[in-house]
């Protein structure tokens, strides 16, 4: 499907009214082969039911013949029951995919003219819509690395600071720990997590690293189990000044970190635990996908819109 547009100003104007967003979602979410959200039956027909909103008055509901139930393009999205027009979504997965480092609940609430509280839903919404429910294994020259995320204790309130205290991490200074792994040139894999150690460092790259990759990292003593798991790995020891030593090193995945960071410290300023796995499917979504066009990454993320996690 070819995008009929470059930039926002052109999406606003492609995006004139609800039909023309939902027929654009039925073409990128089901490529002319409806099928039912419900039990994934492609066998359906169209029903006498519309759309209560005088802009989709000529659209109708789909039926399904092998279960019976209704739907329709929005079922199973996370636009379904919302009351937010399809154009504002649109523009808001448009300014949330192509903002290099993210764009705050505050600035989008601007430039939508919704308000901040409706804009915070929205990112987070997208942010869901954007996970990848079946990714491909990284192969050849993986790189893998552990950061922090969260403010110095010293500059947070003091109730914080008691609460922190009692938080059960390891290495963490209280900081909440994420892990990522990359393919040089390639893509990224990021995960945050509740408690760092060897167990679940070693069950991140089961996950998401090829057997037969060459794995390299830094001396962390978590990485050490994975010769034994049959992994090719090397390390650099960053503590005695080792940073390159032939092809190994990681500094493609501190490259990949500091933008993370940059995103958080120049756009969000913080984030909390809770919802800090939503901002590393964001930055790992744009990251990935950092060599295509704005349209272009705009049409792939609404090809994701049946993901609500």
């Amino acid at each position: 499907m070819q995008s009929q547009f470059t930039n926002l100003l052109q999406l606003q104007r492609y995006f004139t009214d609800e039909l023309v967003c939902v027929q654009y979602l039925e073409q990128s979410r089901w490529a002319g082969n409806p099928f039912c959200p419900h039990c994934g039956s492609e066998h359906h027909y169209r029903t006498k039911t519309r759309f209560k909103s005088p802009e989709l008055k000529d659209y109708k509901d789909f039926r399904c013949k092998a279960c019976d139930k209704k739907y329709t393009v929005l079922t199973g999205t996370i636009y379904e029951s919302s009351k937010i027009p399809l154009k504002t979504w649109f523009a808001a997965v448009y300014l949330c995919t192509a903002h290099k480092k993210g764009i705050s609940s505050h600035q989008l609430a601007r430039d939508l003219g919704i308000t901040q509280k409706t804009a915070w839903f929205v990112l987070h919404r997208v942010r869901a819509m954007l996970q990848e429910n079946s990714p491909e294994l990284l192969q050849g020259d993986v790189e893998i690395d552990e950061t922090f995320i969260g403010g110095k204790e010293g500059n947070k309130h003091k109730s914080d600071r008691s609460k922190s205290k009692k938080a059960n991490s390891l290495r963490t200074n209280n900081k909440t720990a994420v892990i990522g792994a990359v393919e040089r040139d390639g893509k990224i894999m990021v995960k945050k997590l509740d408690r760092l150690g060897a167990k679940t460092m070693r069950e991140f790259v089961i996950t998401n690293v090829d057997d037969n990759a060459n794995i390299h990292t830094d001396e962390f003593g978590g990485y050490n189990q994975l010769e034994r798991l049959g992994y090719n790995h090397q390390s650099v020891r960053h503590g005695v000044g080792e940073y390159v030593r032939g092809n190994v090193h990681t500094n493609t995945i501190e490259g990949a970190w500091s933008l993370l960071k940059r995103g958080i410290i120049g756009i969000y300023h913080s984030v909390s635990p809770k919802h800090l796995h939503r901002y590393c499917v964001e930055f790992e979504y744009r990251y990935n996908t950092r060599k295509i066009k704005d349209a272009e990454r705009f049409a792939d993320a609404l090809k994701k819109t049946g993901n609500t996690r």
